[in-house]
């Protein structure tokens, strides 16, 4: 289910607690899926509950377009390269580098499109996730990426 709403995690957090999880006890970090708008929206609120984001590219392009993947109707309209998505994702990823939080994303964006794999590293994500069969491949430029992005800050 989506933590839709602050209030919401910290319920989860609370919940975790009676049961013996507790943030920061043996270096337990909490994280938080990212996929709806609010959770962009108000990143800064949800930081302070949890220690990552996990950015799901999938159902947070299903809601920014208000395109529901599995539909015959509209599904060919599902395009996690949309400015618009790419807009969410850059604002989740600045919204983690701001409050010190790590961010991920999961979902087959990177692995489909290795212009998002780039646009990703570019952004400064902490990590992707990646289908098998494109591991090796978008590992390869995710390197050269960095290395292009290294000696760029070096001049």
């Amino acid at each position: 289910p989506f933590c839709r709403r602050v209030e919401e995690g910290e319920k989860v957090i609370e919940a975790m607690a009676r049961n013996g999880l507790r943030r920061g006890d043996n270096g337990l970090e909490i994280y938080v899926m990212c996929e709806i708008p609010n959770n962009v929206l108000q990143i800064d609120a949800f930081a302070r509950l949890f220690d990552g984001f996990s950015i799901g590219s999938n159902d947070l392009t299903q809601l920014t377009l208000g395109v529901d993947r599995d539909s015959e109707i509209v599904a060919f309209d599902f395009d996690e390269r949309d400015p618009g998505v790419k807009a969410m994702i850059s604002l989740a990823v600045e919204g983690c580098r701001r409050n010190k939080r790590h961010s991920g994303l999961c979902g087959q964006a990177p692995s489909d499109y290795p212009e998002m794999a780039e646009f990703l590293v570019e952004l400064g994500i902490d990590s992707i996730s990646l289908t098998p069969d494109r591991l090796i491949a978008t590992t390869r430029l995710v390197l050269d990426v960095e290395q292009r992005l290294q000696q760029k800050t070096k001049k």
